[in-house]
């Protein structure tokens, strides 16, 4: 029988990052760089700026940044991932975070596969979404994963019965364990897969759980524009966004 609060019980924490140095720890963190339209379609240039990605009081702040030149605007945003550095296979990640309100934002805490060559390239790599509230509509969260050749999704979504994500921190958790995944915002479980496959089309498939089985790594970012958010538009404040992180947790059980 599935729980609808999350326990703890049998975990361990065994990553943690409060945030609290007077910068990003580049121990544990990477701050990617990546050009504009880089996937999905996304206006935005991943930099490495204080602008963009900056530790202040005790929280991590990703912001969007817009210049305008010779009537042309370009964007600039944060991404950091703990690629290559902390990976993991099962456990509890969670984040408590506040999140931007604006059409075109699309901040997300999320977990990538390390080796894109054990099972192929995306989207049969497989990819957990923890956390997506697209700008536009702040109050609902979207937990999704992506997987198999054609891509395939499965989604839940957890709306706040008042209020938005902008105006508070919100804890955001998933539970990964073998053949299951469980997503909750604030303690409440609102998501369950049971269910994917890893083939490619033409080969064979891997076995289930695969590819949810092997060392994936977080991801905190925060997109302007794309495919599936939508673009900024005049409504949209530059100045005021900020996709903030009060801390970030793993746990895992011992095997």
């Amino acid at each position: 029988m599935t729980q609808d609060t999350l326990s703890y019980d049998g975990y361990t924490l065994v990553f943690e990052d409060h945030f609290d140095g007077p910068e990003l720890d580049r121990s544990r963190w990477n701050v990617e760089l990546h050009e504009p339209g880089w996937v999905n379609e996304e206006w935005q240039k991943y930099v490495d700026r204080p602008e963009n990605v900056l530790l202040e009081d005790g929280r991590l702040l990703i912001r969007p940044v817009k210049t305008a030149h010779d009537g042309q605007a370009s964007y600039t945003s944060g991404r950091i991932s703990t690629q290559g550095k902390r990976e993991f296979t099962y456990g509890l990640f969670e984040a408590r975070l506040k999140v931007p309100k604006g059409k075109g934002f699309l901040p997300a805490f999320w977990l990538m596969t390390a080796d894109e060559d054990a099972y192929g390239q995306w989207p049969v790599c497989g990819e957990i979404d923890i956390m997506e509230v697209l700008g536009s509509l702040p109050q609902t969260n979207h937990g999704t994963i992506h997987y198999g050749l054609p891509h395939q999704q499965n989604q839940g979504t957890f709306t706040l019965p008042a209020g938005d994500f902008s105006e508070d921190y919100h804890i955001f958790s998933l539970e990964w364990k073998p053949g299951v995944l469980r997503w909750y915002v604030d303690g409440k479980l609102f998501h369950e897969a049971r269910q994917w496959f890893s083939a490619r089309s033409g080969q064979p498939p891997a076995l289930f759980p695969a590819p949810f089985d092997h060392n994936m790594y977080i991801i905190l970012n925060l997109a302007v524009g794309g495919s599936w958010v939508g673009y900024p538009d005049e409504t949209t404040d530059f100045e005021s966004a900020v996709f903030a992180a009060d801390y970030v947790r793993v746990y895992q059980k011992k095997h």
